[in-house]
C-alpha cells in the first residue's frame, strides 16, 4: 500500500474546529474537518444567542475537537461578546487553542470582485463595514451611516438591511473561512459598550 506523503502531510495536517460567530444576528456554530463541515447549526434572532450557545454547546461537548475558532467582529457589542466569552470557556474547559477571525472577511470569502464592500448591521442606524481590494480587506473595519460609505458592489445583511444589495448570499460569515482567517487577537467592538457602571451615592453632608 502506497500514500503519497503530500497525502499523508494533509491528513495529519487536518484539525478538527469548532468554529462559532455571533457578529450578527444569525448565531452560528459548526464542526470543521480542515474546510470540510461535518455538521453546522444556525439560528436567527439578534437577543437568542445566549440561549443558542447553550444548545449548541451540548452538542459540540460530545465531540472530539483540536481548536476553536471565533468570530471577532465587528458586532453590536451584547451580542459579540457572549459568543467570544463562550468560545474562551470552551477553549479554557478542554484546554484547547483558540484564535480569532474578522467576521468581515468571512462574508467577503469567495466574493470574487476587484473593489467591494461587506457591511453588517451597527444598529442606530448605522453599518459596520470594511472595504475590499482584491479579496483582501484594507484596513481596519469602520463604522458609519449608510450615507456615508463607498459607492461600491457591497454586501452583507446589513447591506441588505438598508437596500444596499440585492445579493442574498454573502449576508453572514462563511464559517468554512475560518481556519484560513484565523488572524485577529482582539474583539472588534468599535463602541463603548452602552452599559456603563453605577455610580456610588455621593454621600449626605453633616
Amino acid at each position: 500500500f502506497y500514500w503519497p506523503w503530500c497525502k499523508m502531510a494533509e491528513l495529519f495536517d487536518m484539525k478538527i474546529t469548532l468554529a462559532i460567530d455571533t457578529a450578527t444576528s444569525r448565531t452560528q456554530f459548526a464542526l470543521l474537518n480542515g474546510s470540510e463541515v461535518l455538521w453546522q447549526e444556525t439560528e436567527d434572532g439578534a437577543t437568542t444567542h445566549g440561549d443558542v450557545l447553550s444548545k449548541f454547546g451540548a452538542r459540540a461537548a460530545k465531540e472530539n475537537i483540536n481548536q476553536v475558532i471565533v468570530g471577532m467582529g465587528p458586532g453590536p457589542f451584547t451580542g459579540l461578546r457572549t459568543g467570544i466569552v463562550f468560545a474562551q470557556s470552551f477553549a479554557f474547559a478542554r484546554n484547547l487553542p483558540i484564535h480569532g477571525v474578522c467576521s468581515l472577511d468571512a462574508i467577503a470569502f469567495g466574493i470574487n470582485l476587484p473593489e467591494f464592500i461587506v457591511a453588517t448591521d451597527a444598529r442606530r442606524k448605522e453599518l459596520y463595514w470594511a472595504k475590499y481590494v482584491g479579496g483582501k480587506r484594507i484596513g481596519d473595519p469602520l463604522v458609519s451611516a449608510p450615507s456615508e460609505i463607498p459607492n461600491l458592489p457591497i454586501f452583507g445583511e446589513g447591506a441588505l438591511k438598508y437596500k444596499l444589495t440585492e445579493d442574498l448570499v454573502h449576508l453572514y460569515p462563511n464559517l468554512i473561512a475560518f481556519p484560513d482567517l484565523a488572524q485577529v487577537n482582539e474583539p472588534m467592538y468599535l463602541r463603548h459598550p452602552d452599559a456603563v457602571p453605577m455610580q456610588a451615592p455621593k454621600a449626605e453632608q453633616p
